[in-house]
């Protein structure tokens, strides 16, 4: 794998060598600027609901690494964290699973046919100049028919080089050492071709031994202590290195990118400590890569194209030398192909319609005993609309997806082949009402109808799957209120804020269900969940005197997100696993001169690990405070930066998912020059 991750970060630096040379001879780049064009269809691109949004800079403050850090600073979001810099780190959105969550990178969706899970801790921040979270949908019909598909999104927008007149070239080097015998390493080496194009490379390297000192205590229903140790973490160490590639280019009206990303990975899986075992015998080998382009053009004043194309190919090892289970050795191969075009026309200056459609192609082989070999094509229509008057912003659109799965066994198994189609038709409506004159008060509220694939896990898996599954469908009801006022004395220059009440409700749930034979399980639409909730947001810059500025963010959110399956159950209307009713996040920000300290704070109320709301199952509320310092200054015209961190400040013993126990206060420093 190492010496895969060589080759591709060896030829990667020579094409992107070889550009530069080709444009060091170029005579418009000391003769002409060309302005940066940015392609937009005026009423397409407007928002009906607001989203959230964490930009380069909060990103740079934070104490944040991975897009799975920065996201636990937004509403309605539940990170599930296994523990250590090396664990696997997966978001919820609003209590409907992580599945219906689609995960956009530079406008392209992340896949994972084989269980619908995409591992954020593998996305670095060091390239990303953007993070936006949508609830329901991006509300902008200038999109891939996909987008249209999931209960929510998050975008994830990496940096475009951008020069003044004089530039040819940033570099920029970044070094942290922590807690965990930790060390990171990146670089990001932007180059001006020409007036018309630019290209960067972004390259890291993560090492850790994932090693940190725990409590794990234990208590029976009656009060008394099961368990009370303090142990070292162990099999948590990561081995990890990642290469991004881009090449941007501008014309007339227009834009294109091509992208090439390859991550590497060989890791520990610590699993959970249970039955007086510390150590656990599993491993894991990622190779991520894929290869995507992106083309962008307006005809005229009144239409707009997007086209999408993208290759994926992903490969996962997995080991388990575990003495007390049976060995296991299985490699998974994942392929993806995706195509898209997106429309928009300007029927009249306030009104707009747009059409998109995708083509998705997956297939997941492995060498598993009586493996499906399963394929997925998937053809997405979408037809949208919106309107822009006065007073009124409203989009309408309906997504029909047509997917066909097949199976093709072999050997013995031959012959015993699926071939099923599936055809759904997912409404949605957004509307955004301005009473007022100026944008400083807004009403919103949205309704849409979406669905979510079986996983191939879910389907195929050996002795486990159920090839009988139906979708699971979600039906969200979404109403809120904003409020944006800037002051041009006074403290508060800014202030904003945003509240939303929503209820949803997911019905063909699927479930892990027992067979009756020991051990043995299957995959069942059982579940019905009604979810009720609240969604608080609210932000404000200050500037508080002699020359210090103040940023403070905070969010709070409401879940109520009860089983209503079955009356019969002894769980029936009892709060689903690992939701808790409150939970919240607060961040302050103080900045003097060349110094910034930040403060951040994460909550999560009580809830239960499983299913039956007892005091056998119940999970204590738990809450981090972490700061950072940062300084910059000048060395012979050179950009630093030193910053300094300290996790979980008050060194509370905590557990995300019960049974892995998280770090306790932990520090790194981090040294970062700009060219």
């Amino acid at each position: 794998m190492v010496c895969v991750w060589w080759r591709s970060l060896f030829l990667l630096f020579t094409l992107h060598s070889s550009l530069f040379t080709i444009s060091a001879q170029s005579k418009l780049d000391s003769l002409q600027h060309v302005r940066e064009i940015v392609v937009v269809s005026k009423p397409a691109m407007r928002e009906v609901v607001p989203s959230q949004k964490l930009n380069g800079e909060m990103l740079e403050k934070l104490n944040t690494h991975s897009v799975a850090d920065a996201l636990r600073y937004f509403s309605g979001i539940q990170l599930k964290d296994y523990g250590g810099v090396g664990g696997i780190k997966t978001v919820n959105i609003r209590s409907m699973g992580t599945h219906h969550l689609g995960i956009s990178y530079d406008g392209i969706q992340l896949g994972n046919a084989q269980n619908g899970q995409i591992d954020l801790g593998q996305f670095s921040l060091d390239n990303v100049e953007e993070i936006t979270l949508y609830n329901g949908q991006k509300s902008a019909i200038f999109q891939p028919a996909s987008d249209f598909g999931h209960a929510g999104a998050i975008y994830i927008r990496t940096r475009m080089p951008d020069f003044e007149q004089d530039e040819q070239t940033h570099l920029k080097v970044k070094t942290q050492y922590g807690s965990s015998d930790m060390f990171r390493f990146s670089t990001l080496w932007e180059q001006k071709l020409s007036e018309t194009l630019s290209s960067s490379v972004s390259a890291g390297f993560l090492t850790a031994s994932g090693k940190y000192k725990f409590r794990y205590e234990r208590r029976y229903p009656n009060g008394e202590t099961a368990w009370d140790t303090t142990a070292v973490r162990q099999n948590g160490d990561i081995h990890a290195e990642r290469i991004e590639a881009n090449l941007f280019g501008r014309l007339y009206q227009g834009s294109w990118q091509v992208k090439g990303y390859l991550y590497n990975s060989a890791r520990g899986i610590p699993g959970a400590i249970v039955n007086n075992v510390w150590r656990r015998g599993e491993r894991q080998q990622d190779l991520n890569t894929f290869v995507q382009a992106a083309f962008d053009k307006n005809v005229g004043d009144g239409f707009s194209t997007r086209w999408l194309a993208k290759y994926a190919y992903y490969n996962t090892h997995y080991v388990n030398k575990d003495t007390t289970q049976l060995p296991v050795d299985n490699r998974y191969k994942q392929q993806e192909i995706y195509l898209s075009t997106a429309n928009v026309l300007e029927l009249l200056p306030n009104w707009s319609a747009s059409l998109s459609y995708d083509f998705k192609w997956n297939k997941l082989n492995a060498d598993t005993y009586n493996f499906a070999f399963p394929t997925r094509v998937s053809n997405l229509v979408s037809l949208a609309t919106a309107v822009d008057y006065k007073h009124l912003k409203a989009q309408g659109s309906i997504l029909a997806s047509f997917i066909n799965d097949k199976t093709h066994r072999r050997g013995e198994f031959a012959g015993m082949d699926t071939d099923k189609s599936l055809t759904k038709l997912t409404p949605a409506l957004f509307v955004n009402i301005y009473p007022f004159r100026g944008t400083f008060f807004s009403l919103r509220a949205y309704v849409k109808k979406s669905f979510r694939m079986p996983t191939f896990n879910d389907l195929y898996y050996t002795d486990h799957g159920n090839a009988n599954l139906v979708p699971e469908s979600a039906l969200q009801y979404d109403a809120g209120f904003a409020l944006n006022k800037h002051f041009e004395h006074g403290i508060i220059r800014h202030a904003e804020m945003h509240f939303d009440a929503y209820y949803n409700t997911v019905h063909d749930k699927i479930v892990a269900y027992p067979k009756g034979q020991q051990f043995r399980w299957t995959m069942l639409n059982l579940g019905k969940v009604h979810i009720k909730g609240i969604d608080v947001e609210a932000e404000a810059d200050c500037s508080v005197g002699c020359g210090v500025t103040a940023t403070l963010r905070a969010q709070y959110t409401y879940q109520d997100a009860r089983d209503v399956t079955d009356p019969n159950d002894s769980y029936y209307k009892h709060q689903i696993p690992y939701i808790p009713w409150h939970s919240g996040s607060a961040i302050l920000g103080l900045n003097y001169k060349n110094w910034d300290l930040n403060y951040s704070f994460i909550y999560a109320g009580e809830r239960y690990d499983e299913q039956e709301n007892i005091l056998y199952n119940h999970m204590e509320p738990w809450y981090t405070s972490d700061l950072s310092l940062r300084y910059q200054f000048l060395l012979r015209h050179t950009k630093c930066i030193v910053q300094a961190d300290v996790n979980n400040v008050l060194d509370q013993d905590y557990e995300v998912i019960v049974n892995y126990p998280m770090p306790g206060r932990n520090y790194a420093l981090t040294l970062s020059v700009e060219i």
